[in-house]
């Protein structure tokens, strides 16, 4: 048994589809033109020419209705699916283009990780909740390079900052405190002590929890230490002044990302409810 040459396969635009699918459902050529801004004559020209590209009947007609014949209605069901595909593909390419979704990776120190990016976060959330996140705490070395490799799209870096190939935006700048007990002489009194060093730890949390136990005065960063300020410790503030600042920090290779635009200005206006109070 011979058989005859394939025929090549048919390229079918989307206008096609719709037209297809919205015939099907409603039944008639002339309630699917009302619905889909076309003439009656446009739809039954598109679905001519429609199986003339595919090379079989999708309809027939009985007493003025147009009846899918079974190779229609197998088509029809797999036009469908085709249709919600691209409906989410268009859904999609909006919410990417209104930063509502996508992804962004994170660094910060570990005790900004901890102290003020997770209201940040929280904030952007609410406004972008499609988005998932990975934060990372790393040195600030490691940070660095992470941030202009782009193993992460930002991160915040404390200043200065090093390096030619880093864009970075100043964001907050925080003053120097003491945590001590509620009850130590110094929480109510100025004094001019020499400090004797005792304890050397790397995040406020730390350093908040071990002057909760009496073992001395935590000198922090007023902005990290202040949600470690509980169980009976109160802070003050310290002289001479130190300034901490921090900084939004991405690489200097990164194209304008909408969401990654969008977060910063959420950490600007997050962090600025918090410092105005230190």
């Amino acid at each position: 048994m011979s058989v005859g040459p394939r025929r090549p396969p048919a390229t079918l635009g989307v206008r096609a589809l719709e037209t297809l699918s919205e015939v099907m459902r409603t039944g008639s050529a002339t309630a699917a033109a009302a619905n889909l801004g076309m003439t009656q004559p446009g739809v039954s020209r598109t679905l001519a020419q429609l199986e003339h590209a595919i090379g079989f009947e999708l309809f027939y007609r009985d007493r003025g209705k147009l009846v899918p014949t079974k190779d229609g209605r197998l088509l029809a069901e797999e036009v469908e699916f085709a249709l919600a595909g691209l409906q989410r593909v268009s859904n999609l390419a909006d919410d990417i283009a209104n930063s509502a979704a996508g992804e962004l990776s994170v660094v910060a120190p570990p005790s900004f990780s901890e102290g003020v990016l997770p209201a940040i976060v929280a904030s952007f959330l609410q406004k972008h909740p499609g988005v998932r996140f990975n934060l990372d705490s790393r040195s600030l070395e490691t940070s660095r390079v992470m941030i202009a490799t782009r193993v992460v799209d930002c991160g915040f870096m404390k200043m200065p900052v090093a390096g030619d190939d880093l864009h970075c935006e100043p964001l907050v700048s925080s003053g120097s405190a003491c945590v001590l007990p509620a009850a130590h002489p110094l929480a109510f009194a100025v004094d001019h002590l020499r400090p004797m060093v005792a304890v050397e730890t790397h995040t406020h949390g730390s350093a908040c929890a071990l002057a909760a136990r009496g073992v001395g005065i935590a000198i922090v960063n007023r902005l990290l230490a202040r949600g470690y300020i509980r169980d009976g410790l109160v802070m003050r503030g310290f002289a001479p002044a130190i300034t901490h600042q921090y900084a939004f920090v991405t690489s200097i290779n990164l194209r304008g990302s909408r969401l990654v635009s969008a977060f910063m200005e959420e950490a600007r206006a997050e962090l600025a409810k918090i410092a105005p109070m230190d």
